[in-house]
């Protein structure tokens, strides 16, 4: 299942967020979207799951979503969102209760995620009990579970210290090689986008519209040993945002 967005405008009261926005996310690819703060990467994030409704444009969802499918779309979010009361299982579960799913059908979709995830060990544990990472693996595992056609992540990693950032996004290239899914990645963080990106959508400050789609052609699985291409490929998207950054960072202070 792909996912379009046509002519997409948007506004709050009088302040307009999103302007013109046109964009494919396509079956098997990372869109990472990157841009100023205020821009409207949540905003777009918000019409791709179907939270917010647009002013303007539609969102459309094209082709099936797999027969296996129990959520076509679904969230991870930046600050993990576990109940702390429930162990690494019962928070995977939770996404799985109201599905009609046998004792043996969740069972078995707990053991798969928490094997994918690297997991298994600490399927017993709460929340308190894990680092910063653990808890966003785990956030990982219940947006697996639901086996999503696109997984909406909106800055996942922005939460975590720089090392556990680089092994989450080791984790999340090895989990796409290993078994590709679709997913729309908003980050702040130039060089997540050009490690995770297919594609990185590149905005500019409010009203956002899309400046350019950058793609990187390099395979997931290379790029970390191909770091030279793309840090010519942050730097161009520095340059694509710089001036606009800078702007937006001042338009909030005065705010």
């Amino acid at each position: 299942m792909d996912l379009k967005l046509n002519n997409i405008s948007h506004s709050y009261g009088e302040v307009n967020v999103l302007q013109d926005i046109n964009l494919d996310v396509a079956f098997g690819q990372i869109v990472c979207i990157i841009g100023p703060s205020g821009c409207g990467k949540s905003t777009l994030l918000r019409f791709l799951g179907g939270l917010e409704r647009a002013d303007q444009g539609q969102v459309l969802q094209v082709g099936e979503a797999p027969p296996e499918s129990l959520n076509p779309l679904t969230y991870i979010f930046q600050d993990f969102a576990l109940l702390p009361w429930r162990t690494v299982e019962g928070n995977i579960s939770l996404a799985l209760e109201d599905h009609n799913l046998s004792k043996d059908q969740v069972e078995q979709i707990i053991v798969n995620v928490l094997e994918r995830t690297n997991l298994s060990e600490f399927r017993k544990a709460l929340p308190r009990q894990l680092s910063g990472g653990m808890k966003q693996r785990v956030a990982i595992a219940r947006a697996l579970s639901v086996n999503p056609a696109v997984m909406l992540m909106d800055e996942p990693l922005s939460a975590l210290d720089s090392q556990t950032r680089e092994i989450l996004i080791d984790d999340l290239i090895d989990l796409w090689t290993r078994e590709q899914f679709t997913a729309c990645y908003v980050t702040h963080n130039l060089a997540e986008a050009v490690r995770l990106g297919h594609q990185v959508v590149v905005m500019s400050k409010r009203p956002g519209t899309i400046r350019e789609v950058v793609k990187i052609d390099i395979p997931l699985s290379e790029r970390k040993a191909n770091m030279h291409l793309l840090a010519k490929h942050q730097t161009h998207l520095w340059e694509l945002l710089r001036d606009e950054a800078i702007a937006a960072d001042m338009e909030l202070a005065d705010g």
